[in-house]
């Protein structure tokens, strides 16, 4: 069967899994707030104007949280499927499970129904969240990784934002047409993504792993190579590989354990800390409830219609269009400054909108909202800075953590370890993106404004946390990043290795080596730093 071996191809057809979750985001929060949900899934009656006022606020929060409770369970089995039936093939799984759970939400006539729904469809996406990035990174030269592997943000990106239109489109349908219809067409990219993968190839890592190697350098001929069996980049890596597979085999089975050792713990650590703090910046809880949040700010028809949907969509317009630049220069830039930069800001604009809220909002009057989680009211002139800052925050985090919190998980470990430590890191993820769903409609409600306060301190302690523990691993072969946690070198820490603040990205030199480029001083340097690399990683 013939392969495609375009590496953008291939990111392009991967991270159709990563779509998967964005359309189940928008899915859901471009719903909420419409009279046909709200009366389909009614626990508490009408209000003084007659309009359904829908689940309760900790219902809510357990139907939107069905999803990522889905997905942490589904994240952690990724690993075993991963490792045991390949990269792609887990991927495919993946999206069949995403297509039984769209048929169950579409159809969904009460509550239970719906969240059934939802934790299958999770599952799916757990599975897809944690092995596209696996898959791609395993695949791509070390160059373009980066910009490969943030694709996956950008595909969840453009799935938040089409299915936030097709909801937008089917809001003017006054039956419970208006979100079933955008609940069965989420069914239609899983397919796609199923089908695409026919012609894509195993990842080559993977392959070697299984001893399958004649597949391995075809892999990386066609992909690395152009075709050209001899290409020193082709035989480099497949050295690289086979070096690091030999060294695996001489140790014990990769158990979950493993990673909580002392040689491991400390990018163990680091790889759930990048899913957790992405969830802890408050963007996707921004995208499930952006608008109960436009909803305050005045933007909402008061006869419950669909006026509040098209600012609400402009927000996911500008996720889309601003994760680009990160695409494009992510790998020149490297991962750290990304994540500084992106903590900082975002820092700054949840405390302004704070700041805002608890100085110019008002308590709602008796039936001015459906939801009681919308517990403020602001108007005139702040309402309009809640909503540019609201923008601002978006554009913060598609242009750093977006991208950089799936790229910078996979490169952290060794072949042996990295379909479990990934698949582990993103269980992270699901879990605080489940407890952050549950938690935010009630927050609203209950401690209003200072919802915000929270986030803006957790940015501020990922600022910290980044500075001081997070390296740079742009543009590094995976086989050598192991360097960087060896704490037996000189001004290395104990159970840390070179400390993160002096780490640094080496772009210029991985493209010359790539291009074949290097001078001799250079070739037989970067021959013993690679020996050096390879002595160090059996002795850990």
């Amino acid at each position: 069967m013939y392969k495609v071996g375009n590496v953008y191809m291939i990111a392009a057809v991967a991270v159709i899994g990563g779509a998967l979750f964005g359309f189940d985001i928008s899915s859901m929060s471009a719903i909420i707030s419409t009279q046909p949900y709200l009366c389909q899934f009614n626990q508490l009656g009408f209000n003084e104007k007659g309009l359904c006022r829908g689940p309760s606020d900790s219902v809510q929060g357990g139907i939107t949280a069905a999803m990522p409770g889905g997905s942490w369970l589904g994240a952690l089995v990724s690993g075993y499927l991963s490792d045991m039936f390949g990269r792609k093939t887990s991927i495919q799984i993946g999206s069949v499970i995403w297509i039984i759970g769209s048929v169950i939400v579409c159809a969904s006539v009460n509550i239970p129904m719906l969240v059934v729904g939802r934790i299958i469809n999770g599952f799916s996406v757990g599975i897809c969240s944690a092995q596209v990035p696996v898959y791609i990174t395993e695949i791509a030269p070390p160059s373009k990784r980066g910009r490969l592997v943030g694709f996956q943000q950008w595909a969840i990106t453009w799935g938040i934002m089409i299915m936030f239109f097709i909801c937008y489109g089917s809001s003017f349908i006054k039956s419970t047409a208006a979100f079933r219809l955008p609940w069965g067409l989420q069914a239609i990219p899983a397919i796609l993504l199923f089908l695409g993968l026919l012609f894509l190839p195993e990842s080559p890592r993977w392959l070697a792993k299984k001893d399958r190697w004649d597949q391995a350098k075809d892999v990386l001929t066609l992909v690395h190579g152009k075709g050209d069996p001899t290409s020193p980049l082709v035989q480099r890596e497949l050295a690289e590989i086979r070096d690091v597979i030999e060294f695996e085999r001489a140790n014990a089975d990769v158990t979950y354990f493993e990673l909580l050792k002392p040689n491991m713990i400390n990018r163990t650590s680091i790889g759930i800390f990048t899913q957790i703090w992405s969830q802890l910046t408050g963007m996707n809880v921004m995208m499930y409830y952006i608008t109960y949040v436009f909803t305050m700010a005045g933007l909402a028809d008061e006869d419950g219609g669909n006026a509040v949907l098209l600012p609400s969509g402009i927000n996911f317009v500008i996720n889309v269009l601003m994760t680009v630049p990160a695409l494009i220069w992510m790998d020149r830039w490297g991962r750290r400054p990304m994540l500084l930069v992106g903590a900082f800001l975002m820092c700054l604009w949840l405390s302004v909108n704070a700041g805002l809220f608890a100085t110019y909002s008002r308590e709602p009057y008796p039936g001015e909202f459906a939801s009681t989680s919308e517990s403020m009211a602001v108007s005139g002139p702040p309402a309009k800075a809640i909503i540019a800052t609201t923008y601002l925050f978006v554009a913060s985090f598609a242009c750093t953590w977006g991208p950089v919190s799936w790229t910078y998980p996979p490169e952290l470990f060794p072949l042996r370890l990295r379909g479990k430590a990934v698949a582990l890191s993103t269980s992270a993820n699901w879990a605080f993106n489940f407890a952050l769903a549950y938690f935010v409609p009630p927050a609203f409600a209950n401690i209003k404004w200072k919802t915000y306060v929270l986030f803006a301190v957790f940015c501020a302690a990922m600022f910290l946390h980044v500075y001081f523990m997070f390296p740079e691993t742009a543009n590094k072969p995976l086989e050598e990043v192991e360097d960087i946690f060896d704490d037996t070198k000189a001004g290395a820490i104990k159970c840390i290795g070179t400390p993160a603040w002096k780490t640094k990205n080496t772009r210029d030199h991985v493209l010359k080596r790539e291009r074949n480029e290097l001078s001799s001083n250079e070739k037989v340097a970067s021959s013993l730093d690679g020996a050096n690399e390879h002595k160090e990683t059996a002795s850990v």
